[in-house]
């Protein structure tokens, strides 16, 4: 199982920790010193639509508006952190921590 996000971000945190305290293995990615590839971008978008990016974002509010305009895969190549957050990648591939994500995973 691999969890996608940032090693600041208290969802994150959560979210691993509630996988690890149900059994499982988790390979934590932090965006910020291992980013996604061209070919997770595009699964991820394909996957999740314009709900992987996150709006309400500290690194999005600091974006200028031409920034914000970008196609989503140059957004997260160039932005990595203004991907919602977590992707797991398990049972199922989900986004966010809510409990639909939670439930996806098997918890």
């Amino acid at each position: 199982m691999i969890l996608y996000g940032i090693a600041t971000c208290d969802t994150c945190r959560k979210a691993k920790k509630a996988l690890e305290a149900a059994g499982h293995a988790v390979r934590f990615r932090d965006l910020r010193t291992e980013p996604l590839s061209a070919a997770e971008i595009a699964e991820f978008s394909e996957a999740f639509g314009e709900k992987l990016i996150n709006r309400a974002s500290t690194t999005w509010r600091g974006l200028e508006e031409a920034a914000r305009g970008a196609p989503m895969a140059d957004l997260l190549a160039a932005h990595p952190t203004v991907m919602k957050r977590p992707v797991i990648r398990g049972a199922a591939l989900t986004l966010g921590w809510d409990k639909a994500a939670q439930a996806a995973q098997g918890l």
